[in-house]
């Protein structure tokens, strides 16, 4: 397997306080990798991390074989990377394919979704199409939020809580989402705390506490560390 992603001894800070302490993990080609934890337990800021999105770092972030820890966001993004954050950060004054249009292709983006086919993939948006973003339900503008990053090119995708608070017709949709981009061949980093929406796409986990990897595993495991996720996750 190539490996896309590998993270080795991360420490983040957030001003004063320090956050990650030592993380640790890969992250395949072509794999749905899930980070499940509690609030609080350091996964989204493993995510702003890998992003350079955090006060200090240390340790190794390599993607595709590059070393990351001293580049600059946007360069960062240039190695092929999409983060989808728990915010969205759509423009709100801009419509939704305004929003789609926006953001530049990548050098060698050849991933890169048209708008039309992302109109294929989320219906919902060709319908609100030239509708500002303060007007789009949540899950529209989750949807807009994942699309605009299918633009790019990036074929590693960072989604954290993309599940939260949306009705369960929408989280059945972003379901289908994933399992149609890995089947294209995507690499995919889900921060979620919806267990049940994460636990059928990943196919291996790794569980957060305080800012470490405390357990990892893969699907074919999942069924016998049941009463470890109830412990760390009360599922």
């Amino acid at each position: 397997m190539t490996e896309i992603l590998n993270i080795a001894n991360l420490q983040a800070w957030y001003g004063e306080s320090h956050i990650l302490h030592g993380v640790d993990f890969t992250v395949n080609a072509g794999e749905v990798v899930t980070l499940l934890g509690r609030n609080g337990a350091g996964r989204t800021t493993t995510l702003r991390a890998i992003m350079g999105l955090t006060g200090k770092r240390s340790g190794s972030v390599a993607v595709h074989g590059v070393e990351t820890t001293r580049l600059p966001t946007h360069r960062i993004a240039r190695l092929g990377i999409g983060y989808c954050p728990e915010e969205r950060g759509i423009f709100s004054s801009l419509s939704a394919e305004e929003n789609l249009m926006l953001p530049p292709r990548l050098k060698g983006g050849d991933k890169a979704f048209s708008v039309d086919e992302l109109y294929v993939m989320f219906p919902n948006l060709k319908e609100r199409a030239h509708s500002p973003g303060t007007r789009l339900s949540g899950g529209e503008q989750q949807m807009l939020a994942v699309a605009r990053i299918l633009r790019t090119g990036a074929t590693l995708l960072l989604l954290d809580e993309i599940s939260e608070g949306l009705a369960p017709v929408i989280v059945q949709k972003l379901a289908e989402v994933i399992r149609a981009l890995k089947a294209r061949g995507f690499t995919v980093v889900l921060v979620e705390q919806n267990f049940r929406f994460a636990a059928p796409l990943a196919d291996r986990f790794y569980v957060m506490e305080h800012g470490r990897i405390v357990e990892r595993f893969d699907q074919s495991q999942l069924e016998e560390k049941m009463s470890m996720l109830n412990e760390f996750l009360g599922v």
